[in-house]
């Protein structure tokens, strides 16, 4: 059984010169576990606002609000010698780049690792209980971490989300090498530090991914993205996430509607009073502004040929029954972007599928002669 909390020291981060110290302490470490907590929900543009460490003997909880410089933690995170452990790490590692520019290297990520081994429950939270009998608090999942000071209970349920990854990643890599999957595993743990990039930023085509704008006549979608702007600029001012200063669904309602005024406004349901009052002005205008602006056709997303179609179909058909077969889910056979660079491609013998797999050659190696011949014959049995 691991160590619990209340037998680990806490160390609390926010002073630079306590930062270096730490940081040093953390280089001479083989392993560690990592979390990070973000203001996504109380924010316009979310950061970084806790990043939490675990060794076996102590729980560091890193200020990132309050320090000006964690360049002192790069090479923690781009070192081939320490292991860092997360759980469902990609949200962290993008966090991490597009707030510090940090680059990553040897990582274990017990989301993936328990995905590998055909996990039903895959949470951190149902990890901990089935493998230590732990019950996680999830009273401030959803807390404002940009908030200082953080109230102790916040302290010990930060803390709670690396405490315990260490002994977890052991436990799943002894699974793993017994189940034989502990090359599946490591291939995906790698894919992760591969084409990190800001996913956040937002740009003039993002109000295409609202639910409903494609259904929009081109007139409608000028006057969809009009009010995207505004909403985006009223967001901004406030510091406040776009979705509560007025709703996606609201917005494509009005670009459906177009009202003419404020009592108009008042009639629709995704928009309170409160709303229709408060931005009322700002709203008519943006629709008045995007009716006269040219109409907004949606990027053009060319349909493959019927031939790309019927490969996609035949791998899907044979991940999944692989899937069911191995009790993993069926993108862990083979992940979504290497089936359709497959497809696309349509490599024509096992050199070239190699080519198109070199970033997972175990699965080449595991099922390459398979998928060539699903592609060959467009069978997947």
């Amino acid at each position: 059984m691991p160590n619990s909390i209340e037998h680990t020291e806490l160390v609390w981060v926010d002073q630079p010169q306590k930062l270096r110290l730490v940081a040093e302490e953390l280089a001479s470490q083989e392993i560690l576990a990592v979390d990070t907590e973000s203001n996504s929900l109380y924010a316009y543009r979310e950061q970084v606002c806790l990043i939490q460490f675990s060794t076996p003997d102590k729980d560091y909880l890193i200020d990132a609000l309050n320090l000006p410089d964690l360049s002192p933690l790069a090479e923690i995170f781009s070192s081939e010698r320490i292991l860092k452990v997360f759980h469902a790490a990609e949200y962290d590692l993008i966090c991490l780049f597009r707030d510090y520019g940090f680059r990553f290297k040897h990582l274990f990520d017990t989301m993936i690792a328990a995905r590998s081994l055909g996990y039903q429950k895959v949470g951190l939270g149902s990890l901990l209980e089935q493998n230590f009998g732990i019950h996680m608090n999830k009273k401030y999942q959803r807390a404002n971490w940009g908030k200082r000071p953080l109230k102790p209970e916040m302290l010990d349920y930060a803390r709670l989300d690396s405490h315990y990854l260490i002994p977890l990643q052991e436990k799943l890599r002894a699974e793993l090498i017994a189940s034989n999957r502990w090359k599946l595993a490591l291939e995906d743990f790698r894919r992760l530090t591969e084409g990190i990039e800001d996913t956040t930023e937002t740009n003039e085509t993002d109000f295409w991914k609202l639910h409903g704008a494609r259904d929009l006549s081109p007139e409608n979608a000028a006057v969809l993205k009009s009010l995207y702007q505004y909403r985006e600029s009223i967001a901004e001012g406030q510091n406040r996430p776009p979705f509560k200063v007025i709703s996606h669904q609201a917005l494509v309602a009005m670009a459906e509607t177009c009202p003419k005024n404020i009592p108009e406004l008042l009639n629709l349901s995704n928009l309170s009073d409160r709303q229709a009052k408060r931005y009322g002005r700002g709203l008519i205008q943006a629709i008045q502004k995007g009716k006269q602006a040219p109409p907004a056709y949606a990027p053009n997303h060319t349909r493959p040929h019927n031939s790309i179609l019927e490969r996609i179909d035949a791998l899907q058909e044979w991940r999944k029954h692989t899937g069911r077969d191995l009790g993993v889910p069926s993108d862990v056979v083979l992940p979504r972007d290497v089936l359709y660079r497959i497809a696309w491609e349509n490599p024509g013998d096992m050199a070239e599928l190699e080519a198109q797999m070199a970033d997972v050659p175990y699965r080449f190696t595991r099922f390459g002669h398979k998928i060539i011949s699903i592609i060959s014959n467009g069978n997947p049995f």
